[in-house]
């Protein structure tokens, strides 16, 4: 591609490519008028500035509530509020062994079933350990009252003596596919493995 040059005669500023002036004519009315405005801009963007850096600073001067300046706070709280009464109700959605139709159960449903308490360590793939209290249902006690883990739809009555036909493996999956993981299935009807929804005596939160 060559280099372009510049016109040899680059038409002047306010002039068309007719040689035409369209300056405005000096205390002319339009004149006068683009003045005020462009005064009237200047002042009116200069104003919002400051009225923005103003109102930064008084933000950050608030009083903290959690670490976070209180009016941002209150922002936080609110938006918490509409989620929880916009958004329906948590569910867990389980697909049956035997195929058909997924179903869904609720947290009562859920907490319907007998209630475990289990404190054991926890460790943190990255390195660090905490003792917790879980509470739940056992994930035993689901499938024997829901038989979703055989073909036949036998439930789980014996898990030292499971159905023939239990499914080998269990997979469970956040709604926004972010977390997953697998057990096989006689790891997953162990006593120790819950359907938590409490921690430490708290509801268990969405993250």
């Amino acid at each position: 591609m060559q280099p372009t040059s510049a016109p040899e005669n680059p038409i002047p500023p306010h002039q068309s490519s007719d040689g035409q002036d369209l300056s405005l004519p000096p205390g002319s009315p339009l004149a006068q008028e683009a003045a005020r405005r462009t005064r009237r801009s200047f002042i009116v963007g200069g104003l919002a500035a400051l009225g923005g850096v103003l109102g930064w600073k008084y933000l950050l001067q608030r009083p903290d509530a959690a670490g976070t300046p209180l009016p941002f706070r209150r922002v936080l709280d609110a938006n918490g509020r509409l989620s929880a009464a916009y958004f329906r109700e948590t569910r867990l959605a389980v697909q049956p062994y035997g195929g058909g139709k997924t179903q869904e159960f609720t947290l009562a449903d859920i907490k319907a079933l007998p209630r475990v308490e289990l404190t054991t360590e926890l460790k943190c793939i990255e390195g660090w350990s905490i003792v917790v209290n879980w509470a739940g249902t056992r994930f035993a006690d689901f499938l024997a009252k829901y038989p979703l883990a055989t073909r036949s739809g036998q439930p789980i009555q014996d898990i030292a003596n499971p159905p023939a036909d239990l499914a080998p493996y269990v997979s469970l999956v956040t709604p926004d596919e972010e977390y997953y993981v697998g057990l096989d299935m006689h790891s997953a009807i162990h006593p120790q493995t819950l359907l938590c929804y409490e921690i430490n005596g708290q509801p268990l939160s969405l993250e």
